[in-house]
This record gives C-alpha cells, sequence and structure tokens, in this order.
C-alpha cells in the first residue's frame, strides 16, 4: 500500500531543527502573500511556469507537490517566499527548511524532464519594497537524488506506520458499530441524515431537539462517511467548553468497541494551555521553546503509541503530561498533533477565524475534511465577530506617550486622525454617545495602516520585542483592521462609534462584520462534507443566507420524541418585559415565581434580558420570599464558579437560579431529571432597540426585502435564545417540567410559528 506525502511536510518533517523561536517578525499577511507571488511571476518571460505539478516515489512512498515557478530558458527553478524586514535576522533553521523544501522539487524536476543538473533558487521578495532578493545554487541530479532518497529514508518509517494505521482505520471504520444498545427516538433518523449529506458532499442543516443525543448522533455517521468517503479528517467544532467534553466522551464511547483508536486530539485556546505565561516563547526565554524540533519526533511517536497501546484520547491532560515528559510546550505540541490525527476537537475559530489553524493546515496538506459544528445557531455571531475589529482613540493616546523612539510621531498622527473623525461625528451626530457611521474613516484608516507599517519595521529591527504590552496590543488590533479593510465590502460590514461626551471626549471606531457569509464560504467549499446541527436553526433560510452556505444545502427538522404532555407550558399575558414597562413587571415577576416555587417545590431557572433586570427582580423575590434559595449568574465568572453555580441543581433540591438569556447558562448545561423542574423565561430575547442594530436592520431589509430586516435583526436571534433556554427543562423522555413565557407577544402568531411543533400552546 502506498502512502503519499506533500513536499512541505516532508520538508518539515526531516528538516525542521531547533527552538521553538515565536519572537516577533512581522510577516506579510496571506492577501499580501498571494499578491506578492502574483508580482514575482508577473517580471517572468512568457516561458515561465508558475504552478508546476511535480510528483515522484521512493519505494512505497508518493511524493508530490507544486513548485512556484520553473523557469524553462533558465533551467532554473524556483520557490517564493515573501517576508517584511531585513533577511539578515532570518533564523538559520527557517532558511535550512527553505532549501530542503526546494531541493526536494528539484529532485522531482529532474526526474520530470530528465535534467542531469538545474539551477535551483529562493526567491525573497520584500512586500513593503517590493524588491527581490535571490539565493540560487546549481546542483547535480546526483546530489539532489541522494538528498531526496535521505529525506525519504527518514520519513519511511513513520509513513509505514502512518500507511499501517489509516488501513487499520478503514478497517475499523468499516465496522464501525454504535455504542449503545439503541439509538433513542428520532436519533437514528438524525443520523441517517448526517450519513447521506456526508455522502452527497451536499451541506446539512440539521435541527434536532435538546437531550435527542445530537452529539453521539452525528459524530457516528460523520465516522462511517470519513471510512467510505473522500473525508481526510473529522473536525468536530464547537463554541463552548462542555460542547468539546460532549465531543470527547463521545470519541471515547465509539473507540471502547473499536479494534483500533481513532486518534483524537482536543485543541484549546493558547492562554489556557501555556505553562510560562510570563516568558517569551523562544529558546532564550523559554525552556519549553528550547531545542522543541530536536525533541518532538521522539514525543511524536510516544504520543501515537500511547494512544494504540492505552486507547486514550490525546485531550488537554493527556497531551500536556506527554508534551512535559519531553520538556515540550502543550499548546503548539498539539498543533503538531493535529497533522496525525484523525479527529480534531476545537473551537470554530480553529477553522474559521481569519488565522485559523486548522483551515490553513488542511489547505496546505490538501485534506478536505468533515466538519461538524456543535450548537450551529451561535456560528452567525461568532462569525460577525471573527470579521470584525475596533480600534480605541483612549489606548493610542496612552500608547504614543510611552512609544518607543521613531513610533511618536505616526501614533499622533493617528491620534490627530481621530480628532478630526470626532470633530466630523459632532457636526453629523452631536450630543449622541453612539451610533453608525455613513461612510468609510478615511483619514483614520490610512494612518492606521501607515502607523502599522512602520510598527512592523520596527520589531523586524528589534525582535527581541515580548509579545505582550500596549505596543503589540495595539499593533495586532491595528493589523486586524488592516486585514479587514482588504476585505472589505460596504454592503456586510458597517461602520459604528462610541464616544465620551464633554471636555475629555474618547472615541473608540468599530468595524463591525453584519453579514459573515462571503467569508465563511470558502471554508466550508474546501470540506468535503458539513453538518451544522442545533435545537434552533429555524427559519432555514435565515441561517443559510447568513453563513453563506450553498443553495444546495439540505434541511433536516427531526421530530421531537419529547411528548406535549411532559411540558407545561404557560404563556403569561398579563406581564409585559417590554424595556419601558419593565420597572412595572418586577413585583408581579417575582409574585409569579414565589407562587409557583411555593405550590411546587424544586429546583428553577429563571431567565432574564439583562444583568439588572434579573438582579432587580431576585432582590424582589427575596424579599417576598426569604425562605426560597437564590442564586444568580454574575457578570464575570471563572469556570469554577460557573461550576459552583450549575452544583446548585442538586437532584431533589429546592431553589431558583437566576440567568441572562443567551449567556453561559441558557444553553450547553444538561439538569436532567430532579435536578431542573421548571424555567421562566421573562423576555423575547429580543436584542436591544439601538442605532447599532437599527441599522443592522436597515442593512438586511436592504439585502433581503424590507419584510425580513426586523426578523432578521430582532426576531430570529431573539427566539433562537428563548428556545434554547426552555431547552434545559426537557432533556429525556422520563422528563417532566413547567416553563412561563412571560409577554402578551409570545401568544402572536409570528411567534408561534417559530417555537417548537411539540409545545402545546392551546392555553
Amino acid at each position: 500500500m502506498s502512502y503519499s506525502v506533500a513536499v512541505r511536510a516532508l520538508s518539515e518533517f526531516v528538516a525542521r531543527r531547533g527552538d521553538l523561536d515565536l519572537r516577533f517578525t512581522p510577516s506579510p499577511s496571506s492577501l499580501e502573500g498571494i499578491e506578492g507571488h502574483a508580482k514575482v511571476v508577473e517580471r517572468r518571460s512568457d516561458d515561465y511556469q508558475s504552478e508546476l505539478a511535480l510528483s515522484g516515489e521512493y519505494q512505497e512512498l508518493v511524493v508530490r507537490g507544486r513548485a512556484d515557478g520553473f523557469d524553462h530558458r533558465r533551467r532554473r527553478l524556483e520557490e517564493i517566499k515573501t517576508h517584511r524586514g531585513s533577511l539578515d535576522r532570518q533564523p538559520a533553521n527557517h532558511r535550512a527548511l527553505h532549501w530542503a523544501q526546494l531541493k526536494l522539487y528539484g529532485w522531482l524536476a529532474c526526474e520530470h524532464f530528465g535534467f542531469e543538473e538545474i539551477e535551483l533558487a529562493l526567491i525573497y521578495f520584500d512586500v513593503e519594497r517590493e524588491r527581490e532578493t535571490a539565493l540560487a545554487q546549481r546542483f547535480s541530479r546526483d546530489t539532489l537524488g541522494a538528498f531526496f532518497t535521505q529525506c525519504c529514508e527518514q520519513f519511511l518509517g513513520w509513513a509505514r506506520q502512518e500507511s499501517d494505521h489509516q488501513q487499520q482505520r478503514a478497517e475499523t471504520l468499516a465496522h464501525l458499530a454504535f455504542p449503545k444498545p439503541a439509538f433513542r427516538p428520532g436519533q437514528r433518523a438524525l443520523a441517517e441524515s448526517v450519513y447521506k449529506a456526508a455522502r452527497l458532499s451536499r451541506p446539512l442543516l440539521l435541527q434536532a431537539p435538546t437531550g435527542i443525543g445530537k452529539t453521539l448522533g452525528t459524530l457516528f455517521p460523520m465516522l462511517k462517511a470519513f471510512g467510505s468517503g473522500d473525508i481526510d479528517r473529522v473536525f468536530f467544532l464547537t463554541a463552548r467548553t462542555t460542547g468539546r467534553q460532549l465531543a470527547l466522551e463521545g470519541m471515547r464511547e465509539l473507540n471502547r468497541g473499536s479494534t483500533t483508536t481513532l486518534r483524537t486530539l482536543e485543541l484549546i485556546a493558547r492562554d489556557k494551555a501555556c505553562e510560562h505565561p510570563e516568558l517569551a516563547c523562544h529558546g532564550d526565554s523559554c525552556p519549553l521553546a528550547q531545542g522543541f524540533y530536536d525533541r518532538l519526533p521522539e514525543a511524536r511517536r510516544r504520543a501515537v503509541a500511547v494512544v494504540e497501546r492505552e486507547g486514550v484520547l490525546l485531550d488537554q491532560q493527556q497531551l500536556r503530561d506527554i508534551a512535559l515528559t519531553f520538556s515540550l510546550c502543550p499548546y503548539y505540541f498539539g498543533q503538531e498533533m493535529a497533522r496525525w490525527s484523525d479527529v480534531v476537537v476545537g473551537d470554530y475559530n480553529h477553522y474559521f477565524g481569519l488565522g485559523g489553524m486548522l483551515f490553513a493546515l488542511a489547505q496546505q496538506q490538501r485534506w478536505t475534511p468533515g466538519l461538524l459544528l456543535d450548537e450551529a445557531h451561535n456560528m452567525v455571531e461568532r462569525g460577525r465577530s471573527m470579521f470584525s475589529a475596533e480600534l480605541s482613540e483612549r489606548n493610542v493616546r496612552a500608547l504614543a506617550r510611552s512609544a518607543p523612539r521613531g513610533l511618536g510621531n505616526g501614533l499622533k498622527r493617528v491620534v490627530s486622525a481621530f480628532s478630526q473623525q470626532r470633530a466630523q461625528l459632532d457636526d453629523q451626530h452631536s450630543g449622541t454617545s453612539a451610533g453608525v457611521m455613513a461612510e468609510l474613516p478615511t483619514a483614520l484608516a490610512s494612518e492606521v495602516k501607515r502607523v502599522a507599517g512602520r510598527i512592523g519595521e520596527y520589531l523586524a529591527e528589534h525582535p527581541e520585542q515580548p509579545l505582550e504590552g500596549p505596543l503589540m496590543s495595539f499593533y495586532f488590533d491595528a493589523l486586524r483592521f488592516e486585514k479587514l479593510l482588504e476585505r472589505y465590502d460596504p454592503r456586510y460590514f458597517q461602520w459604528e462609534f462610541e464616544r465620551s461626551l464633554g471636555r475629555y471626549a474618547q472615541l473608540t471606531v468599530r468595524l463591525r462584520n453584519v453579514v459573515p457569509g462571503p467569508w465563511l464560504a470558502p471554508r466550508f467549499t474546501a470540506s468535503a462534507a458539513v453538518t451544522l446541527f442545533s435545537a434552533t436553526l429555524s427559519p432555514a433560510e435565515y441561517v443559510r443566507t447568513l453563513l453563506g452556505l450553498p443553495e444546495h444545502s439540505l434541511w433536516c427538522d427531526i421530530d421531537s420524541p419529547f411528548d406535549a404532555s411532559q411540558l407545561d407550558v404557560h404563556v403569561v399575558n398579563h406581564i409585559s418585559t417590554r424595556y419601558h414597562e419593565r420597572a412595572q413587571s418586577v413585583d408581579p415577576l417575582a409574585a409569579l415565581i414565589a407562587e409557583q416555587v411555593t405550590k411546587q417545590p424544586g429546583n428553577y431557572l429563571a431567565f432574564f434580558s439583562s444583568f439588572d433586570y434579573m438582579e432587580r427582580v431576585a432582590e424582589r423575590l427575596a424579599q417576598r420570599a426569604p425562605d426560597v434559595p437564590l442564586w444568580q449568574q454574575q457578570r464575570h465568572m471563572h469556570e469554577s464558579e460557573r461550576a459552583k453555580f450549575i452544583e446548585c441543581f442538586r437532584e431533589g433540591g429546592h431553589g431558583v437560579g437566576f440567568a441572562v438569556l443567551g449567556g453561559v447558562f441558557a444553553e450547553g448545561i444538561d439538569l436532567a431529571g430532579g435536578r431542573l423542574i421548571g424555567a421562566f423565561i421573562a423576555t423575547l430575547g429580543l436584542p436591544q432597540f439601538n442605532p447599532f442594530n437599527q441599522a443592522l436592520r436597515s442593512r438586511f431589509s436592504a439585502l433581503y426585502g424590507s419584510a425580513l430586516g426586523y426578523r432578521y435583526a430582532y426576531l430570529y436571534p431573539g427566539l433562537t435564545k428563548v428556545i434554547q433556554a426552555a431547552g434545559r427543562v426537557i432533556r429525556s423522555e422520563q422528563d417532566q417540567g413547567q416553563l412561563w413565557l412571560i409577554d402578551d407577544r409570545f401568544n402572536s402568531h409570528e411567534v408561534k410559528a417559530l417555537l417548537p411543533r411539540w409545545w402545546d400552546l392551546s392555553d
């Protein structure tokens, strides 16, 4: 059985040596890199061939790739690398890696064309100065052949192991059985829809009730499709830690009945994985970065052996244990192991973000992954945040006062541009502290871009600059701002401002993405299969449109396994939760909750539209019913505090937990049986009526029609939060519970049509 490897992957496997060195060296953006490559190619002669496809074999190993360019007249093969700053500061191990990659291409080109000799050239293109530096050498066929053989020999042992694993994985997936004695009601239909959509390579929007077992019900069929289709890897992506844990537990169950353990990796955020946050990420500072690539091969072998021998997952703890055994950084060790894992569990941002590591890796390795997006109703808002940026005048002013020599003038020009922008806003929005700007702040954007370039040059000259601190914080904000301006389309963004009024006015400018679809769409297209699943993905057209899914996407709405008799739904008409009537609603709400909790003791959740509203009702309930235990969500809670909040819901307990609708306790928590017997939802969940959201409504009306403006901006996002929160009550076919929907608007035909079909709203 042959094993295929890309030239870049082969060179990185055998030629990377020395320290992990993340001292800041400003690199071009992906768009600048593409443009830089294009400019180099444009300068070449007519017989210059770009993107030359090459492949070769060594024993059962197939090596393939695309060389950047070949000059037929000069018999010169080129590898183009874009950069900023002086090449003198390029680490020697980076240069060695580039040469290794080019020499592999050189051997493949000699084989392809029948050459006995070839010229190889590393072309370093400075994107700032648009200047090329060529490092060229001539190599004989024999020299390159010996190098190719040496690299393949080093890789061959690993390749044979990987080939065996792939064969065993295929057999395991072919015989993979559902790990439960039986499917839950509705779960089989769910699994069948995922499998069929994956085999058809059509994106699937899957709406299924909370508590049906969506995690296992989607993982199992996607893995079956993995074994029989064009899927190279499975990426399970979620918005919350709880989603990751459920996915990992699902994989543990699936592995228990398998002959071969599927390699499953958990990716977490850098700040949660870093062992030495006070140290910089390079060998002169952090011991876990020193000699990283020298110790990586043995750690990689250990990780694979532990998975195969002990049947464990490379979760956060297991990965950390192995990394520290070999004195490696756990975070970057996890990124390395993503290359060799079958299933990766991580955050949406790992694939869809501006710097999404998994997407970059998939592009580099030419994988077509299968994507499972858990709680996908979060994708719209998360997608917006991925492609939004903001800049603060306050931060720039403070930085200008303490900036390193040579940067102060540029930062002062940014401050001046902020002042000019404020003056313009005074004319257009006099006395308004926040709102939407009609035009792009051109002068400010220009100054930010200019100073970002200057800071980049400074950092290239001072690589010892720490990655933390005000300068780096502003620089990363400015780069993000600049990258998004490269992708700017006025249809899908809006410019927003917030400012303090008075003598010491300060301005914040935000470039906010409102429709993430055009930027998410290429990530969906690059996958072999994708299933987005949630209890709330209605209406399908709303989700499909805003996320940029193709028109041929499939939609499946799984019938609930729960019966209307399990959940008593009460619509409370006499209490209005509208903003201007909330003060009058506090007493009636406290009375309603007190009456129910006294009449039927047990654990309840009460959801409100804001912390202020929640706190006022909780205070009044404490006065009215002092014997009823209360616990409240706080504005900023650590994971340990969240755990304590959830622990209050004990089986057979009694009390009320107060939480904010749309927050961490409104979805993703499982309080089955007597841990929760009812919920009060004192809001329709609508976003605030403010200038930002009103502008959003106008934008949607212009894009999709006036009838959809209000629904896209307000109604659909609000009711999604309501249904998610209500889904905490009934978690199994044995549960019984109560639900109070508090607002007369819940009785409208438009709202009722969007609530779950199995609820009995006849009252």
